[in-house]
């Protein structure tokens, strides 16, 4: 007998969940019709008859509750068993809205092809049996015997599928967890594979055992009460309650477990749903952990901010005992400021803008504060005496302490002064402070004291000259006496006379070098040049009395000479200390560069002279040796004067040299710019 295919209705918005139900339920026996919504499927219901609908449960439009209710609510429709599928697995109120929509099972994908597959054979046969009843009734009224029996095996496997679809429902809840069930008297009925997983044992190993043995304490019945874990059974039902849970090896683990109740034709049944929630007591325990060493850090930054604060009040007082220090200072300066004998002004160093003058400043300039404060303009027009140009330029923008000044008064009036300059911040500017200390008066007063020294050193020269010269002088009166009373002279008393002459002359001649304005030609030249030009002369006179010479240059700027002068002033320090020494003696001349000056020393090794005679030395006619004038080295000395160097004397027991200190103007560094900057000495032997 060939069987007639039977229509299965496929619910689905999702074309590859079509294929999907078609490749399970592919059969020959099947005429599979798939629809992609709700309105579709109700157009299907109404022109065909199905032996069961797969519905699903989200789509667009109608959904599926909606869709099974619409379906339900047709007489010829509402025998259609309907069976929801759902991708995302739903709360039980959501599953329980299903059941009431009337749906007879509720599947929760992926599920299991094979499950499925036999679910819809068994409507299948139930579609067909009811179809075959219903041929029966209508072609053999006369076997309504039959077909009561046939009802009756009918109602009863409704009855059994009813019932398994309960205990389906109640299992696909709690699916992910280990789910047990068990009957009034606490006995296991089934359990689901996890239980071998999370407790040790097989379903059959738990089969009629009683539910009280998975948890701790594990309680020995003694009556029909069951108590799991110290629980009642009445309070474990329709809630999750964490107890402690025991394996087959004896571990515990704690544990969350749900108890649901389901009554079946007067029939109590039991579903426990287990949940191993160890991991998450782990998890609570570290953040317990964490917790507390959270306040631990929180009360170790507590004492450090504790700490932090104790420091910052004892700052907070240091700070202000200097604020009060500084408030002292700046009222001690201002008092300073104010009192001060000395002209000061503050000047601000970006604008060059005077911010503040003193009294003295008023009463020495004429300038009243008013017409000073905030002018950025030099109203004294401050010149700087020969010799401090370049210091002052030195120290442009940085400290200076005395250098010799020239200012000009609100009248005109030119007076002499010393100035200081101080970099300072004042109210967090950047300013300068410059004091002026006035020596117009002791310039004046010097002055006149100079002139009384050089009264003085003309009264001493003269003295001097009138015993150098009068000696000779008195030498040929008295030749010229003999003459005139003898006769004629002879040649050696002529000789004689002329060389009296002669020293006259060279006294006199000498005594003219020290003229300060005797005119120069200074050029840009070498000096250790001039030296070695001069050194066979003094090779010579050295040679003659058994003593040597010896001679030590370094690479050293050109300077602006008088080739004459300082070929005088160096064959007069030689000779000195030639002078100075025994035969067998040594004269060491040498030239070198140190800090902006070029240095020529002449050192002997003579006996030395007194400390007592130190002072004298350079003074006109001041000499120590019989035959000399007293005349040389205060040659010396103007010569120096006029090169604007400086002479200095080292003398002991070992000898004496004399130290000649060229110092560099600013067109003397242009000149030789590099030697200047390297600064570094270039020594090569005497020749």
């Amino acid at each position: 007998m060939i069987k007639q295919k039977v229509n299965i209705l496929m619910v689905d918005d999702h074309p590859e969940n079509i294929l999907a139900l078609e490749a399970v339920l592919a059969s020959e026996e099947y005429n599979l019709m798939s629809a992609d919504s709700g309105e579709q499927a109700l157009k299907y219901v109404l022109q065909e008859d199905f032996a069961v609908i797969l519905l699903d449960v989200q789509m667009p439009g109608l959904n599926g509750f909606e869709t099974a209710r619409l379906i339900k609510s047709r007489e010829k429709s509402r025998h259609i068993p309907i069976i929801f599928i759902t991708a995302v697995k739903q709360p039980p109120d959501h599953i329980n809205q299903g059941y009431s929509a009337g749906a007879i099972d509720y599947l929760v994908k992926p599920f299991q092809p094979n499950a499925l597959r036999a679910k819809v054979e068994q409507f299948v046969k139930i579609y067909r049996k009811y179809n075959e009843v219903s041929q029966d009734s209508l072609l053999l009224d006369n076997c309504a015997m039959e077909l009561q029996q046939t009802s009756a095996r009918l109602d009863r496997i409704k009855l059994d599928l009813r019932k398994s679809r309960a205990l389906a429902r109640v299992i696909a809840d709690t699916a992910l967890d280990t789910i047990i069930t068990f009957n009034a008297e606490g006995y296991i009925l089934t359990a689901n594979p996890a239980v071998g997983k999370m407790f040790g044992y097989t379903a059959e190993e738990l089969s009629g055992c009683r539910i009280e043995k998975l948890f701790s304490p594990v309680r020995t019945p003694s009556g029909p009460e069951i108590i799991i874990a110290n629980y009642p059974l009445e309070e474990l039902t329709e809630k999750i309650t964490e107890v402690t849970a025991c394996c087959k090896t004896g571990e515990v683990f704690p544990a969350d477990i749900q108890i649901r109740q389901v009554i079946f034709e007067n029939d109590c049944i039991y579903v426990c749903s287990i949940r191993d929630v160890s991991e998450r007591k782990q998890l609570e325990m570290g953040r317990i952990l964490h917790y507390e060493q959270l306040e631990r850090l929180v009360e170790a930054r507590t004492l450090e901010l504790l700490s932090a604060n104790t420091k910052l009040q004892h700052e907070i007082e240091e700070r202000k005992i200097i604020a009060d220090n500084l408030r002292l200072s700046h009222e001690r300066f201002r008092k300073i400021f104010e009192s001060s004998p000395s002209l000061m002004a503050i000047i601000s160093c970006r604008d060059e803008r005077y911010i503040d003058v003193n009294e003295s400043w008023v009463n020495f300039t004429g300038y009243s504060r008013e017409e000073v404060i905030d002018q950025v303009v030099d109203m004294l027009n401050i010149a700087f005496v020969s010799g401090q140009t370049e210091e002052a330029e030195q120290a442009a923008g940085a400290s200076l302490r005395n250098a010799r000044i020239r200012y000009f008064t609100k009248t005109g009036q030119v007076r002499e002064a010393l100035l200081s300059l101080e970099s300072m911040d004042i109210n967090g500017e950047h300013c300068q402070l410059k004091v002026i200390t006035d020596i117009t008066e002791r310039v004046f007063l010097e002055n006149k004291m100079a002139r009384f020294d050089r009264m003085n050193l003309i009264g001493e020269m003269a003295a001097g000259i009138a015993h150098e010269i009068r000696n000779p002088m008195t030498t040929v009166r008295g030749f010229l006496q003999m003459t005139k009373q003898r006769g004629n002279l002879s040649p050696e008393h002529i000789d004689l006379m002329i060389e009296e002459l002669d020293r006259a002359n060279a006294i006199i001649s000498e005594y003219l070098s020290l003229a300060k304005d005797k005119p120069a030609d200074r050029r840009l030249q070498p000096l250790n040049q001039i030296i070695e030009n001069l050194l066979p002369l003094i090779q010579a006179e050295a040679i003659r009395s058994d003593k040597a010479v010896f001679f030590e240059t370094a690479v050293c700027p050109q300077l602006y000479l008088d080739e004459k002068e300082i070929r005088q002033m160096v064959l007069n320090l030689a000779l000195n200390g030639l002078e100075a020494m025994k035969a067998g003696g040594g004269l060491q001349i040498k030239t070198y560069w140190e800090k902006n000056t070029v240095v020529l020393a002449v050192a002997d090794q003579g006996c030395g002279m007194r400390p007592e005679l130190l002072d004298k030395v350079g003074t006109p006619f001041f000499t120590t040796k019989e035959q000399g004038t007293g005349l040389g080295l205060a040659v010396c000395y103007s010569v120096a004067t006029r090169h604007d160097a400086a002479i200095e004397f080292e003398s002991s027991a070992a000898g004496t040299t004399v130290f000649v200190r060229f110092r560099l103007t600013a067109e003397e560094k242009q000149a030789d710019p590099e030697t200047t900057l390297s600064g570094g000495p270039g020594h090569r032997p005497a020749p």
